[in-house]
């Protein structure tokens, strides 16, 4: 049986160093659809809990979207009035469906952090709950996009494997030469 080249060994690693493992299953063993990925940072968002609510803000731009919901089973408040204050400012809030609000800010917030105050009426209930909203867009203006990592980990792969298909046909090359030689003495 003959053994490897060494142009065998070093196509051989170049193919597996460039192609994805996702490639390599069949249709037998696919996991469903994969879920999104976040193509860019995350929003900023705010919580505040008491003993009764819980609010999430997210904020998109100047829009804001609100959740309320009950701190015991988190299910949606219904029926609930919401007054919100963020830095400051009274910010006009509108009801959407129950547990759910959304509020258009006059301004975009300014970088940093701004406390956050919300009044809940829900029923004989009334809560004050407070929280802080971090805006910092500069933080992830420079994250590196997945896509440009994953390749530059694929590219590092095949170098090293290509290295060590290199290392293997040279030490195997030698020693044919040391065997030859030895046999013609």
């Amino acid at each position: 049986m003959q053994p490897f080249s060494l142009v065998s060994a070093l196509s051989l690693a170049l193919v597996l160093g460039f192609t994805p493992l996702w490639a390599l299953a069949d249709d037998g063993h696919n996991h469903g659809e994969a879920p999104a990925i976040a193509a860019g940072p995350a929003m900023p968002r705010f919580a505040a809990t008491s003993d009764l609510f819980e609010l999430v803000g997210v904020l998109d731009g100047q829009k804001l979207a609100l959740y309320l919901d009950h701190a015991g089973d988190n299910s949606p408040v219904k029926e609930a009035q919401l007054e919100l204050d963020i830095a400051g400012t009274r910010v006009p809030v509108t009801r959407v469906a129950d547990g759910e609000f959304q509020a258009a800010l006059a301004a975009p917030l300014a970088e940093g952090v701004s406390p956050v105050t919300a009044t809940v009426v829900a029923g004989s209930d009334t809560d004050l709950l407070a929280g802080e909203i971090d805006v910092h867009a500069a933080a992830h203006a420079h994250a590196e996009p997945a896509g440009r990592r994953n390749a530059l980990v694929a590219g590092a792969v095949a170098v090293v494997l290509l290295a060590l298909a290199t290392a293997w046909g040279l030490r195997r090359g030698r020693a044919a030469r040391a065997q030859r030689l030895g046999g013609a003495a």
